[in-house]
């Protein structure tokens, strides 16, 4: 019969956090699986825990994660362990889980912390629906298109972020929403410099540019204003760049106040407005053509 594999929630900062049940569940296990051994081991000696380790991470899940099935399917329990949160949750040990589930071995989950709840919880935004975006790629044509899929997302966005991306990270996320978007910025959140700012995103920006940025990261975004259904048309909001442009802006420029205004994708608008203008310019080349076959 196959063992049982148990996702042991870790403290994020604070010992006293850590549960008596998880500490049992890893006292009971056969082996731990964890994320960096020698964090493990801190935590493990602290509460008097003494278990085989073996390592498990994104740059070797796809070996360790067949030896830990194999030896689940032998029937060992097995604990897994992240360096700080919830296993699973943005992590690799989400493939391990689906192997379990693909194998017929039971997972467990023995709850404790998660930093994108706790910010969530005390962030003052709305927190009934919300979704979890983790850490933002740092390719930025991609980065930039994720946030052009965000730019009329209605629910709360949570994204992690470590202090030396923070500045570069609000700033994308100015861009992408406006200045006037809502944020809470929670910082090393159950540790001794626990803090939590609420303020705009112009206002984050502005004050990260005099304060350095110290510590990890939970942002908890406000989500889009709620439509108020389809009055602007991809075709309508693309006229409106191609009026701007006539007015004198830049067709980019042009495309990205429009996209904050509508929600439509910015690389869209600009996409349309250049098939308006390429449109127009057949037209009336093919008008001045007529009127000259006529003279």
């Amino acid at each position: 019969m196959p063992g049982t594999l148990y996702l042991v929630a870790t403290p994020i900062g604070n010992l006293n956090d850590f549960s008596p049940r998880a500490i049992e569940t890893l006292r009971a296990a056969d082996f731990i699986a964890a994320e960096d051994t020698r964090v493990s081991v801190k935590l493990l000696n602290h509460f008097g825990v003494q278990k085989p380790l073996m390592s498990y991470h994104e740059h070797n899940h796809i070996t360790a994660g067949q030896a830990i099935l194999k030896r689940l399917l032998s029937g060992e329990t097995c604990a897994l362990v992240t360096d700080a949160g919830t296993p699973a949750i943005s992590d690799p040990g989400e493939d391990l889980v689906r192997l379990c589930a693909e194998s017929g071995v039971d997972v467990i989950a023995i709850p404790g912390c998660c930093a994108a709840v706790n910010a969530l919880a005390v962030s003052g935004l709305p927190t009934g629906r919300f979704v979890f975006e983790g850490f933002l790629t740092v390719n930025k044509k991609s980065r930039r298109e994720r946030l052009d899929a965000l730019r009329t997302e209605e629910r709360t966005m949570i994204f992690h972020e470590a202090p030396h991306k923070l500045r570069s990270t609000l700033a994308d996320l100015q861009e992408a929403f406006g200045p006037e978007r809502r944020i809470a910025l929670c910082r090393e959140m159950t540790k001794l410099h626990e803090e939590t700012l609420r303020m705009t995103l112009g206002e984050a920006v502005a004050y990260y540019e005099v304060t350095p940025p110290r510590g990890e990261y939970v942002l908890v975004v406000e989500g889009a204003a709620p439509s108020v259904g389809n009055a602007v048309t991809l075709s309508d909001a693309a006229e409106s760049v191609l009026q701007r442009y006539r007015d004198g802006l830049r067709l980019k420029d042009a495309a990205a106040q429009v996209a904050k205004e509508t929600g439509f994708p910015r690389n869209q608008l600009y996409a349309a407005a250049l098939e308006l203008r390429g449109a127009e310019t057949e037209s009336v080349d093919a008008e001045t053509e007529s009127s000259g076959a006529e003279t």
